[in-house]
């Protein structure tokens, strides 16, 4: 066991589902954003407090700005920027 709790096992690590991301924007509508390492299980959620972090921060966030990319434009970018990097 490492210094993350738990097993891994019974962690999602996959893709966000829409239902996770709609618990998760929920709780922190009526909670606010607090100790992300308990936010997974007050949630209801089975990920770790980096990933609701990350995914709020990165993903969820209201007063976030996302490009005019759809999202399959989003992870043609992605890929290219992996294959070719920053030139």
């Amino acid at each position: 066991m490492g210094r993350h709790g738990r097993n891994k096992q019974d962690r999602n690590q996959g893709a966000w589902s829409k239902q996770e991301d709609q618990k998760l924007t929920d709780y922190i509508r009526k909670h606010g954003e607090g100790c992300w390492r308990s936010i997974p299980q007050a949630a209801g959620l089975l990920r770790c407090g980096k990933s609701c972090r990350l995914r709020w921060i990165n993903y969820l966030r209201p007063d976030l700005k996302r490009g005019n990319f759809a999202e399959d434009e989003e992870d043609l970018i992605i890929k290219l920027h992996a294959l070719l990097g920053n030139r």
